[in-house]
């Protein structure tokens, strides 16, 4: 249970973590000191090295998370704030793969062809929908410590 429990928390800082650097420290500067061309490619690379340890930490939330909840017995068992924790992470993991096989998919393949417009659209949809997995993402850590005592 310790392993499982400091897994899926070092998952969950890791990939909340990662969303809340992008969004809030790295895309304002981006956006303030490169050009079009820079930036979309910046952005292309970034994801792509960040997306890989997104995958592996969803594998490992879901692992760990259903491997302690078999532990207490099924979801039955468990409070509120756990069921409220399973569906916000499920959501989240949704939202990942639409932003992974649909506007990421299709930035990589506008930065190629040096379609800056196209690119651009595609990096605002990225940016929209890591918004609100963000958002998720912390409103997941509230219920996930706090659930308990509210």
């Amino acid at each position: 249970m310790a392993l499982a429990i400091s897994l899926h928390i070092l998952s969950a800082c890791i990939w909340i973590g990662g969303m809340f650097f992008a969004y809030v420290c790295l895309r304002p500067v981006a956006a303030q000191v490169l050009e079009p061309p820079q930036r979309l490619t910046v952005w292309r690379d970034v994801f792509q090295v960040f997306f890989k340890f997104v995958f592996v930490c969803i594998g490992l939330l879901l692992i760990s998370g259903h491997f302690m909840i078999a532990q207490y017995g099924g979801m039955k068992g468990l409070g509120i704030h756990v069921h409220i924790m399973l569906l916000l992470g499920y959501i989240m993991f949704a939202i990942f793969g639409h932003v992974f096989f649909a506007p990421f998919k299709r930035l990589k393949a506008a930065v190629d062809a040096k379609d800056w417009p196209t690119g651009a659209a595609q990096l605002n949809t990225i940016r929209k929908m890591v918004g609100i997995n963000l958002l998720l993402g912390l409103a997941t850590i509230i219920v996930a410590s706090a659930g308990r005592f509210i």
